[in-house]
């Protein structure tokens, strides 16, 4: 039978990790519990590893990187396997979330009942692989963006219920964090600035109702970017300019407000974007169409020897 540990059980240390990591560890616990409930509805088993291999086979299992990249998201893989295995777990050799590692590279070691090994073995590859990916992703953007004052955020466009864990894999990568919710900063995007009546009365009604609270209001032109900063805005996106318009936009901006760069960005742009003098690029890539990372769970000999045992 699978433990299914729950939350109050899970080992102190990796929780404090997880919190430490501005990761809310509940959160996370709660969607393993769902990615699980998809594997095994119904509290049910594995019904191939229990058919096939012995309540008391034992073995020993490592997560391998097969390519060259940033891993994130092991602390959640080792939440994934307590959670099926309990206490009948040992968990070495994990490397710390923002490694940069080789093909070949072993960044997490399991060790345990055979079945609860191979039971976990999809969900926590699919939380280390993905959440591994945005990481390797960003630390490409991050390289090229190198030498220069832009930094890349991240945006909104995040899995549903998945954003913190994509935005702690942007961090792990060594990009920013963009706004979490609608909630923590105002930016005002085109629709807003449609039904406010212009840029500047988007701007000021934002200012009036919420003080201090962080304003970033989008612009398509020079003048709207000039009545902005006439206006004291102080965070201000360029959307869709080309290089040559940015670069404009930095020498009229002048230092009085930070400027993101917006719409149409690609990798290979990265550094000629970057390069204007802009703060920040934004990209969407980074969490909505991201390339997994190929992470495998090798199984060892003495393990496979079990396998082959069977019941």
């Amino acid at each position: 039978m699978i433990t299914r540990t729950p939350y109050d059980a899970l080992p102190d240390d990796l929780l404090a990790e997880l919190s430490d990591a501005g990761l809310d560890p509940r959160a996370v616990y709660d969607a393993i519990v769902a990615a699980l409930e998809e594997d095994l509805p119904d509290g049910g088993d594995d019904v191939t590893s229990a058919a096939t291999i012995s309540a008391q086979a034992r073995g020993t299992a490592d997560f391998a990187s097969r390519e060259t990249g940033v891993v994130a998201g092991l602390g959640v893989a080792a939440m994934v396997f307590h959670h099926v295995m309990g206490e009948d777990l040992q968990i070495s050799d994990r490397l710390p979330d923002g490694s940069r590692v080789e093909a070949g590279d072993v960044v997490l070691r399991v060790a345990g009942p055979t079945r609860g090994l191979l039971t976990a073995e999809r969900t926590a590859l699919n939380f280390a692989s993905h959440l591994s990916g945005i990481a390797t992703a960003t630390a490409g953007w991050v390289e090229a963006l190198a030498g220069t004052r832009a930094r890349v955020l991240d945006t909104r466009k995040t899995l549903p219920t998945y954003r913190a864990l994509q935005k702690y894999a942007v961090r792990c990568g060594g990009g920013v964090n963009h706004r979490f919710s609608l909630c923590d900063m105002a930016m005002v995007k085109d629709n807003h600035v449609v039904a406010a009546g212009g840029v500047v009365p988007a701007y000021r009604a934002v200012r009036a109702a919420h003080p201090d609270l962080p304003v970033e209001v989008e612009v398509t032109d020079l003048d709207q970017l000039r009545a902005l900063l006439e206006a004291g805005c102080d965070r201000i996106l360029l959307d869709n300019m080309d290089t040559a318009t940015m670069a404009e936009a930095v020498r009229i901006t002048d230092g009085r407000a930070s400027l993101e760069a917006s719409g149409g960005l690609t990798f290979e742009r990265a550094r000629e974007v970057a390069e204007t003098g802009v703060d920040f690029l934004s990209v969407g890539a980074l969490t909505h169409s991201v390339k997994v990372f190929d992470i495998g769970m090798d199984l060892q000999d003495d393990l496979q020897d079990d396998l082959r045992d069977g019941v």
